[in-house]
């Protein structure tokens, strides 16, 4: 009898420790497949591939091997390729903003501050195809031209900071008491002037020429909005 009650009290401590076990491996499981670390995961893997690859050569295959996810969690978590290329746009916008932003409140930026600013950050933060800066056509607008895929994450990056250039005219100009500005068309044309100049400071052939480029954006936004232009 005391032998099987021994017997008994082991068999009961083994099946705690297995069935602790147990428990156990869903939680580390849980922890491996947290869809929200499954997503950074996406998006990092996604936004790698696409900067080395491009977009038209990187698939969801592609990307979820080096997320080491399956495919099917890219369309849970994303709903398609546009999808996922059109939230990267987004947060691709977001960083920029935030570059431009850092340390100055919306109301005290100028265009001083920020054309250099996204200047440099489109250099650091480039991942469109063929983006060599000796090239004749290097710059976002041209790449998304050459590439109708990209075209997701272009129109998401542009919603972005078109609404920001909106938010920040209204502050900078209700500071300085200018009113009657259709902000609209105005950050509309800002929009397309920034990028025109990135696409020729970034192609420029020389550094005179990109500081030449840089400067005479900066005055001419400034001249459009209202500042005293020397």
């Amino acid at each position: 009898m005391a032998t099987r009650a021994v017997d008994s009290r082991s068999s009961t401590t083994a099946q705690a420790r297995g069935s602790s076990r147990t428990r156990a491996a869903p939680d580390v499981r849980a922890r491996r497949y947290d869809p929200a670390e499954t997503k950074m995961r996406v998006l990092a893997a996604a936004h790698m591939l696409f900067s080395k690859q491009g977009f038209a050569a990187t698939g969801t295959a592609d990307i979820a091997r080096e997320a080491d996810v399956s495919e099917g969690s890219i369309f849970y978590h994303f709903g398609s390729k546009k999808a996922l290329l059109a939230e990267l746009g987004r947060r691709h916008g977001e960083a920029m903003i935030a570059v431009m932003e850092d340390g100055f409140a919306l109301e005290d930026l100028e265009p001083g501050i920020t054309v250099p600013r996204v200047l440099r950050f489109v250099r650091d933060n480039m991942i469109w195809e063929g983006a060599e800066p000796d090239c004749n056509e290097c710059g976002p607008k041209s790449k998304m031209a050459q590439t109708p895929d990209a075209e997701p994450f272009y129109h998401a990056a542009k919603e972005v900071t078109t609404d920001w250039i909106k938010r920040h005219m209204q502050a900078a100009l209700g500071k300085r008491g200018i009113m009657n500005v259709d902000i609209e068309i105005a950050a509309s044309f800002t929009h397309h002037v920034v990028g025109d100049a990135i696409d020729r400071w970034l192609c420029a052939a020389t550094p005179e020429e990109a500081d030449r480029i840089e400067r005479e954006t900066v005055r001419y936004i400034r001249a459009a909005s209202g500042y005293v232009v020397e």
